[in-house]
């Protein structure tokens, strides 16, 4: 058997042991479910029309929110000036999700579940469907990469893409997000677009069109996927004018495929136009793109999602563009330039961390094009000794890293998604379990471990004469107050002491909490924040989220060490926030001590 298929039934077994036996979304409830956050979104079309009739209003989205609480609050749809609920997110993934939709609703009755788009057969066949794309993108990957490599680099890029990146996460556990499908379509797109200028056929350029208008309407920004039927194949002046002598004898070809790519794209526009009677509507509203300021740095070497932070093998596939220029240029110049685009849009995005994903979930779709330079990085290297083998040393390293990220994210509980700091980073990489105590360094980077010495208590608060207390669900922890935030209390006063520089390194501040339900959105979350202040100015600022650390019915003392500023301060207050929690909180035996490192 040839080692490039052997590679690709690895990596297909191992998408299908990550999406039915490690981490099977379907079987998941509420906000783990296949059908939650953006993905419940994409695929709201399709019950809206099918099975309640409702584009317009999506009046039973409340109550499928109810039931199946997809997600925290209906962010999928906005109330448009029209009168109507507009959808947040375009058509396209409810295009590609129609087959499994359909499969699932004809069975969901006879299997004896409710037909009403969200039970366990739709969950289901959106989980299999979404794995059975994903299969289908890393063949065409294959057949594409094997136009131009041996069977051994072949493999390895195949290996170390499925093993060695966030791809993993995204076509074997959250296969139904967009990523994965756009994934497949780039694939696709390659391998038509290969075959098309060997064999120019009336057939593969609709399909281009076709190919090039679904990624838009899953994607708008997709929409650069031009490019690479584009300018595939250009690499000097002579072949820019023998291409447009090529689509001079072929016109009907070119409009043919951008007819096809009009007509997908246009489903969006009859859609707004249906529902809000306006052509154009931007559905994300507050969100929107810095495009003179875009966000690097951050999104590819930052440690709360950078994309090379998460999968370091595709610095390969960076380096790889230098020996794909030598080598083959040809396909060079078509990818490099598609590759520079989008990296720019994905980066010039403001909320450029995506929400919680592993690493950049945005960049994902990009695979299907990097496997190009990580294949010509890999032929480059694979018989250069003894670097190939160094090489290799790497790459399995960064797989393990890989797949333990993968299993922390989902499984081990250590990667938490969207919110990873440097400190915390490196207080958990390559561990399985770590003291509960490194989770305050997802807060702040201050974090004191070892002795204290010349500890000295310099405030105390026990709430006796806090009159909040009356407004509490919670009883008093000790005495007869406590401090207390609940949904109406959102702040407690600031208990503010003097305080000047030099008077030691180190402050800790402590208190009791005691609630009744512990918050699990940590957006929602209670602060407990340390201020240091010169007069009525902030210096600086350190806080806690206090139920990284709460249970159900727990009362626990909890504490925070902060570094006192060089800055000039003269006082601190310390105060304590209910962000957007509906759950109550008592707050008592606050206490601040100076101390220094032993």
């Amino acid at each position: 058997m040839k080692l490039s298929i052997i590679a690709f039934l690895i990596c297909a077994f191992s998408l299908f042991f990550a999406s039915f036996l490690f981490y099977p979304k379907w079987q998941q409830g509420r906000t783990e479910a296949t059908l939650s956050w953006d993905v419940s979104g994409y695929y709201l079309y399709l019950p809206a029309i099918f099975i309640y009739k409702d584009i317009t209003q999506v009046a039973f989205l409340d109550s499928i929110i109810e039931k199946y609480y997809p997600t925290p609050d209906p962010q999928q749809v906005f109330p448009h000036p029209s009168g109507s609920r507009v959808m947040k997110y375009s058509a396209g993934m409810a295009v590609q999700y129609l087959p499994f939709f359909l499969a699932a609703h004809t069975l969901a009755p006879i299997l004896g579940y409710p037909a009403d788009g969200f039970s366990l057969p739709y969950q289901f066949a959106i989980s299999f469907g979404s794995l059975l794309i994903a299969i289908l993108g890393l063949w065409f990957t294959r057949k594409n990469l094997l136009h131009f490599f041996s069977e051994t680099p072949t493999a390895l890029t195949l290996l170390f893409i499925t093993l060695g990146t966030n791809y993993l996460d995204y076509a074997g556990i959250n296969g139904a997000m967009s990523h994965n499908y756009l994934f497949t379509i780039y694939a696709i797109l390659i391998n038509t677009t290969i075959t098309f200028y060997k064999n120019p056929t009336l057939g593969k350029s609709l399909g281009i069109g076709a190919l090039v208008g679904l990624a838009a309407l899953t994607r708008p920004t997709e929409i650069i996927s031009c490019l690479i039927p584009l300018l595939w194949g250009l690499d000097s002046k002579i072949a820019i004018q023998e291409r447009i002598q090529f689509w001079q004898k072929r016109l009907p070809m070119l409009i043919g495929a951008g007819f096809f790519c009009v007509a997908i794209g246009s489903l969006q526009l009859i859609y707004w136009k249906y529902v809000a009677q306006e052509w154009i509507v931007y559905t994300y509203r507050e969100q929107g793109f810095s495009w003179l300021n875009p966000h690097f740095y951050k999104g590819i070497f930052s440690y709360r999602t950078g994309w090379l932070v998460y999968s370091p093998i595709l610095f390969f596939a960076l380096a790889g563009f230098v020996t794909l220029y030598k080598k083959n240029r040809s396909q060079f110049w078509a990818l490099f330039t598609f590759f520079t685009l989008f990296i720019y849009i994905v980066f010039a995005w403001d909320e450029w961390w995506y929400g919680g994903s592993l690493g950049q979930r945005a960049m994902v779709q990009s695979y299907a094009v990097l496997a190009f330079p990580l294949a010509s990085f890999v032929q480059f290297i694979y018989k250069k000794r003894p670097w190939n083998y160094i090489f290799y040393a790497v790459c399995l390293l960064f797989i393990y890293y890989n797949l333990w990220l993968t299993y922390q994210a989902h499984r081990g509980g250590l990667l938490v998604v969207g919110e990873m700091t440097r400190g915390y980073f490196w207080k958990t990489v390559g561990r399985y379990e770590i003291p509960n105590e490194y989770r305050k360094l997802l807060d702040s980077h201050d974090f004191f471990e070892g002795e204290r010495k010349d500890v000295k208590v310099i405030y105390q608060n026990n709430f006796e004469q806090d009159t909040t207390s009356t407004l509490c669900p919670i009883p008093p922890i000790e005495g007869k107050r406590s401090a207390c935030l609940s949904q109406t209390l959102k702040y407690t006063p600031p208990y503010s002491f003097p305080l000047q520089n030099g008077a030691a390194k180190w402050m800790r501040v402590s208190a009791d909490f005691r609630c009744q339900a512990k918050e699990g959105e940590n957006w929602k979350m209670a602060q407990f924040i340390v201020r240091f202040m010169n007069n009525d100015e902030e210096v600086t600022s350190r806080m806690m989220r206090v139920y990284r650390f709460l249970n159900d019915n727990e009362t626990k003392r909890l504490c925070q060490d902060v570094k006192l500023p060089r800055k000039l301060f003269n006082r601190v207050e310390i105060l304590f926030w209910n962000v957007e929690s509906d759950k109550a909180l008592a707050i008592d035996g606050l206490e601040a001590e100076l101390f220094n490192k032993k």
